[in-house]
């Protein structure tokens, strides 16, 4: 590896990724205000894949700040159904009201990654996962929140698929990568194809 790898993020989900892959990294999570960078996107009715490369190289940029000369990793994930954009829900309530609006229909996940060295942006990308939901009932939405409580609170789409938010879904199509948000196939192509890793 010629320069240092850096993964702008505070995920355990994603760190793990990176470790399993054998990367050698430090990581930082971005400080950066996620919905002052989103709102005037939105507004401008950008698309799920362009504000989700928008927060990766915020990200990214931030981090890369303060690590000189370093190539650093940012990544971010949007949920879209239809022309919707989903955040990460406020409180159970709200996570309720995700879940319903998800019933018997596809969303799509869109995993954005972004390259920065010194404030430049190498590359960016963005990988899709399409998630289908089962038909769900109130009944059944009440229990599952019980069961996994505020958890879901830390997922945009108010579930986590490595635990029983697998329950959902009557079809998934995408890979594992993506859905956990640090689509790694591609990550690990433009480290080969940059010299940063062993090819």
């Amino acid at each position: 590896m010629t320069h240092p790898l850096v993964l702008a993020s505070g995920s355990p989900f994603r760190r793990q990724l990176m470790e399993n892959a054998g990367l050698s990294f430090t990581y930082e999570a971005a400080r950066i205000d996620e919905r002052a960078i989103e709102a005037p996107l939105e507004q401008k009715g950008a698309a799920p894949d362009a504000v989700a490369i928008a927060l990766s190289i915020a990200k990214a940029r931030d981090v890369a700040s303060r690590h000189p000369g370093a190539l650093v990793i940012g990544s971010d994930q949007t949920l879209s159904l239809g022309t919707r954009v989903y955040h990460k829900p406020r409180d159970r309530a709200e996570a309720a009201e995700h879940l319903r609006s998800f019933s018997g229909k596809t969303h799509r996940l869109n995993s954005a990654i972004a390259l920065v060295r010194d404030g430049y942006i190498l590359w960016d990308h963005v990988s899709h996962a399409d998630l289908s939901v089962r038909d769900l009932s109130d009944d059944f939405i009440a229990r599952h929140l019980d069961r996994v409580g505020d958890r879901v609170l830390g997922s945009v789409g108010a579930y986590q698929l490595e635990g029983e938010g697998i329950q959902l879904f009557s079809k998934i199509e995408g890979d594992y990568f993506t859905i956990l948000g640090l689509p790694m196939l591609p990550l690990l192509n433009k480290l080969r194809e940059l010299g940063e890793i062993d090819a």
